[in-house]
């Protein structure tokens, strides 16, 4: 596939929103419309058979929704992603690590988006106080048994895409 032409469309401190003409392989112009937004950390905070969460309200979905403590760094910067793990870790909960590693990496959305995430499992926690950013003043934050995250999901409280697939590479990075 061949790029002819791009065009930002919209930006804000977050993401930029472009318009791509393309041309396929078999010559048939078309167009993408791409949403670019800078590599993102995801941590999954574990504490034997505990995960801790986030919860707070997610205005595109309309609900309030618990998922794994994630973020990106604010002006589209892109940052180290273990540095943006520790850091995101410590301002959603206040949980510092004494172990970060990481257990994969995701694509947002491919078709329609440029993101991507890196996972990393937190251990070895010790608990502080959150240092959340002001637009995270509603989050809540606590910890969960891991027969009640997986029925939680079962249910459909726990619906976040990026939280589901990071769970998943725990399970995988738990079967060694």
């Amino acid at each position: 596939m061949e790029t002819l032409s791009s065009r930002q469309v919209y930006a804000n401190r977050w993401m930029t929103v472009r318009e791509d003409a393309i041309r396929r392989s078999d010559g048939t112009d078309g167009i993408y419309g791409v949403v670019d937004k800078p590599t993102y950390a995801l941590v999954i905070p574990r504490d034997g058979d505990r995960l801790h969460l986030v919860e707070q309200f997610r205005y595109p979905v309309g609900r309030r929704r618990w998922e794994f403590p994630a973020g990106t760094a604010p002006d589209r910067a892109e940052v180290d992603p273990a540095e943006l793990a520790t850091r995101e870790l410590l301002e959603e909960t206040g949980l510092a690590a004494g172990r970060m590693d990481l257990i994969g990496e995701l694509e947002v959305a491919p078709g329609m988006s440029s993101q991507r995430g890196v996972v990393f499992l937190a251990t070895e926690l010790t608990p502080g106080p959150a240092r959340r950013e002001h637009t995270e003043q509603d989050m809540r934050a606590r910890w969960f048994g891991t027969a009640e995250f997986e029925a939680m999901i079962r249910r459909g409280e726990i619906a976040d895409a990026q939280s589901l697939a990071a769970y998943t590479l725990l399970l995988l990075h738990h079967r060694g």
